[in-house]
């Protein structure tokens, strides 16, 4: 997991107002105008009334800038890229840039999916208790992410990745999304090796990590990895390859 101890993603978060923010960046609205149409748009859902400078509307919408909008620059590569995958596949399509960039924006989204992740594979379902005492063991017991990864775990069900069974709180998964778009693939695999901030991983640990868990891919060939001058790979082992992000001493 992650060794990054700040949380950032503390809200509910529609998939609309992220696509949203998506396309209003690339209509090229400066970052004064998509917040002045994000305020709009959560005007009457979030924060209604309210008097804070910093209210759950405030809180989303800087969310919602961080992920599509004032990224950090060595990131902005992978975020322009997340950009071409939005214009050139439908709709429907759209939420594994969502999260592949929410993922490297919010490295605490990432140990959330990854923990729900791993439950899954053991087991048909997860609660909220048995997520919130793994992601608190590598956070520390602190209220802030406690009700973080609550409402993360709300998040997923609003995206129609898990759903809640035998009431609130005990979850299994919706239907796997089968990703085919090779470059997508390749993509999301460098989201999960820069959320984990590390310099390098193996290949079969990408392709199958659970921070993935709501999509499935057919296997990947290491060489599909070639066409992202982002990432380099040499190998390890007879039959294994390490992944590594391309200049990574010069990024930081």
């Amino acid at each position: 997991m992650n060794g990054n101890k700040e949380v950032g993603f503390s809200q509910r978060i529609q998939l609309e107002w992220l696509e949203r923010t998506a396309e209003l960046a690339l209509a090229g609205k400066s970052r004064e105008e998509i917040l002045n149409e994000l305020q709009e748009l959560l005007r009457n859902r979030l924060s209604v009334g309210g008097k804070s400078l910093r209210g759950n509307r405030e809180k989303a919408i800087t969310i919602l800038l961080k992920t599509w909008v004032t990224v950090p620059k060595k990131l902005e590569p992978f975020r322009n890229d997340g950009f071409e995958h939005l214009k050139r596949l439908p709709l429907n399509d759209h939420l594994p840039m969502h999260w592949g960039m929410i993922m490297v924006i919010y490295p605490f989204f990432a140990t959330v999916a990854e923990t729900v992740g791993r439950l899954l594979r053991l087991q048909s379902s997860c609660t909220t208790t048995q997520v919130l005492r793994r992601v608190l063991e590598h956070y520390g017991e602190r209220e802030t992410v406690d009700r973080a990864a609550r409402r993360i775990l709300r998040c997923l069900v609003d995206w129609g990745v898990l759903q809640d069974i035998n009431g609130k709180g005990v979850y299994q998964p919706s239907s796997i999304r089968r990703l085919q778009d090779e470059r997508l693939v390749v993509w999301l695999i460098e989201a999960v090796l820069l959320s984990t901030n590390s310099d390098s991983m193996l290949f079969s640990n990408l392709v199958r990590s659970p921070s993935l868990f709501p999509f499935a891919f057919e296997s990947m060939n290491i060489l599909s990895l070639e066409n992202n001058n982002r990432l380099q790979t040499f190998p390890q082992a007879i039959d294994e390859n390490v992944v590594m992000l391309r200049n990574i001493s010069q990024s930081n």
